[in-house]
């Protein structure tokens, strides 16, 4: 065997050896095979399919009320009824309303409390300003801010389309009433004090108004 044939033996032994050796470490590959970025993309919408088939809690609403209750059952109606309805976000507008309509109360501010109050709630709002009014009492309020906040409950009227979101909130703030004369009946400016209530806001869902209204109170 003269030496170029031996040096091909050896060549291809080395080859063969080389074949074997990918294929134990690669594995082998039978037919087409889509390329990295394409079997990445289907892996993706193969996941995303999966998340819309399989759903899952809708975290808006499970941060605020426990899942399958009635509530979060109101408010999962009133998202499909508008989509743009964030719980979170009505949450911080009712902090909001709530601070407003609390200082306009206070500071017998009618004409600030009337878009923002249902008729009845308004009715009452008046009756109790205009009799301290009647008394010569005037109240002199701070508010300092919310300390807690949290959703009570949740309906909707899926025929009206009425939604109404009842919420508890614990707001401190300094009060003072006057009487005619100026001088303190009741309070200290240098006090803070907790005032705990449970209100009721309501809402025609899908309408062009996008304000609530307060529609009950409690405490």
């Amino acid at each position: 065997m003269n030496s170029s044939l031996l040096q091909i033996l050896v060549l291809a032994g080395i080859a063969i050896f080389l074949i074997l050796k990918l294929r134990s470490v690669l594995g082998t590959r039978d037919g087409y095979e889509n390329p990295p970025m394409e079997r990445a993309e289907k892996l993706s919408g193969a996941r995303r399919d999966f998340e819309v088939i399989e759903g899952g809690p809708d975290r808006d609403i499970t941060d605020h009320v426990d899942d399958g209750t009635d509530a979060a059952k109101a408010l999962a109606a009133m998202k499909m009824a508008e989509p743009g309805f964030n719980v979170s976000e009505f949450l911080q507008g009712a902090r909001g309303a709530y601070e407003m309509i609390l200082m306009a109360f206070e500071n017998g501010d009618v004409a600030g409390l009337r878009p923002f109050l249902a008729p009845d709630v308004m009715e009452t709002f008046e009756q109790v300003i205009a009799d301290r009014e009647a008394q010569g009492l005037t109240i002199d309020a701070n508010f300092v801010g919310v300390r807690e906040l949290s959703l009570e409950d949740a309906t909707f009227d899926r025929g009206a389309s009425e939604a109404e979101v009842t919420v508890r909130m614990v707001a401190e703030l300094t009060q003072v009433v006057r009487n005619a004369a100026g001088e303190v009946v009741e309070g200290d400016p240098n006090a803070i004090k907790r005032q705990r209530d449970v209100w009721t806001f309501g809402r025609k869902m899908g309408s062009n108004d996008p304000n609530w209204v307060l529609a009950a109170t409690g405490g």
